[in-house]
């Protein structure tokens, strides 16, 4: 069995192979989602296996949290595999505009 380590470490590589970073996952995201705002943030301190994310799209709307993670996650399965953790903030334009006025 492969240790922490080396998993990490397999992880890491096909991160850097497939070419994941905060630039690529935000271009994805506005491609397979429409989404009309997102920002990535690499929460890993810099080793590209930790990022959280908000993403406004009008395709969550009438769609419960679950749903909104589920189709971020789809339009990300290649990436979301190769990284040791995602943390999406899904939010409707008008959710959004409500939170940016608050």
């Amino acid at each position: 069995m492969a240790s922490a380590a080396e998993t990490d470490a397999q992880a890491a590589a096909v991160a850097n192979e497939v070419g994941i970073n905060e630039t690529a996952l935000e271009n994805r995201l506005k491609e397979q989602l429409g989404a009309e705002h997102v920002v990535v943030q690499d929460i890993s301190g810099g080793c590209g296996q930790s990022f959280e994310a908000i993403i406004v799209s009008p395709q969550f709307e009438k769609k419960n949290t679950l749903a909104r993670h589920r189709l971020v996650n789809s339009a990300l399965k290649t990436e979301i595999a190769a990284i040791h953790a995602w943390t999406p903030k899904c939010f409707t334009p008008r959710e959004w505009e409500k939170k940016q006025a608050a």
